[in-house]
């Protein structure tokens, strides 16, 4: 069986996912790859057939999308032609996370296309729903990479075919400890914004890891680093605390490591308030910005040691198997 797996590559998170979930669905037949998107820092350990600058969402510098990037950098007109001429009919099956090239490509002619994503479980009435709905955010949810048949991740198992998340190999088999430093991950923030903000925690030591940092710098007891997979697994799995957007991957690798966490959702991300509403639920402080006036309650969290604790098993060769079988029937 000839299958296709279709990436999502606007952020890390659905890249880093693919790493253990491509060994298992090379188990099922002859696999390609295809990754759409320019705002990933990571790169897969596998070879990329198609690559495409697809629909991408550009990460502001305060704290949200910058949509006139976002604007600029899209053409509808390409996108279209690349839907157009994209060969899906090569394949049996089309494994889609989240990804709108194929997705469109499938359904304009009547391919076979499985969702494997995290988004797809906020389709689902069973999840818990931010206080505010974004009618565009979810028509986007909606009509971004369409699928009929999917399988998803979340943090609990709200439905029937909602999973737990996947884990990735390399923090299961990490060496957990907990040094005194906390891990930073706020893509959609400007280092040089939070650099002068959790400089007023003066005691604490931090890890900051930053799209927009070019080179390592150290300030105090302040450490900004580009964006690395491998530093920034070791920097969190040796964390005392882990303070990050409300993505998907970074929060419920955290969970899994029993790190102390606080996610700030993005602003306009619909799909980062889903998450903060389901991480409330569990327990997890939310914070709706980073600014001074939420200092106090960013030193409140360091000071006190209320940790979650999940059960997140090894799901991974479980939902790919059931994914594979929706394809076929």
């Amino acid at each position: 069986m000839k299958i296709l797996f279709a990436i999502q590559g606007t952020g890390n998170g659905h890249l880093a996912r693919a790493e253990d979930v491509i060994p298992v669905l090379q188990q099922y037949g002859d696999l390609d790859l295809f990754i759409s998107g320019a705002q990933a820092d990571i790169k897969l350990p596998y070879p990329v057939k198609y690559k495409s600058k697809g629909l991408s969402f550009f990460f502001g510098k305060s704290g949200g999308i910058d949509f006139l990037r976002t604007f600029k950098q899209n053409s509808s007109k390409e996108v279209y032609k690349e839907i157009k001429k994209f060969p899906v009919e090569k394949y049996d099956l089309v494994i889609n996370d989240f990804e709108p090239i194929s997705a469109w490509a499938c359904r304009k002619r009547d391919i076979p296309c499985v969702g494997l994503s995290h988004q797809s479980a906020l389709l689902s009435s069973k999840v818990p729903t931010p206080k505010k709905i974004d009618p565009v955010g979810e028509w986007v949810l909606h009509n971004y990479a369409p699928v009929e048949k999917y399988v998803s991740f979340h943090f609990e198992r709200y439905d029937k075919n909602i999973y737990t998340p996947v884990i990735r190999s390399a923090v299961r088999e990490s060496n957990n400890v907990e040094k005194e430093h906390y891990t930073v991950y706020l893509p959609s923030y400007d280092d040089k914004k939070l650099v002068p903000l959790l400089a007023k925690i003066p005691k604490i030591k931090w890890h900051i890891f930053s799209k927009h940092a070019k080179k390592p710098y150290h300030i105090g007891k302040l450490s900004v680093y580009p964006v690395n997979k491998d530093e920034f697994a070791e920097s969190m799995t040796s964390a005392k605390g882990v303070l990050c957007g409300a993505g998907f991957e970074t929060p419920a690798e955290a969970l899994y490591l029993g790190k102390k966490l606080m996610v700030v959702p993005m602003k306009s991300q619909l799909e980062q308030h889903y998450n903060a509403a389901s991480l409330k639920q569990l327990g997890v402080p939310v914070l709706k910005k980073m600014r001074k006036r939420n200092i106090e309650k960013i030193v409140e969290w360091i000071e006190t040691d209320k940790r979650v604790t999940v059960q997140y098993d090894n799901v991974t060769a479980e939902a790919v198997e059931r994914a594979v079988k929706l394809g076929r029937s």
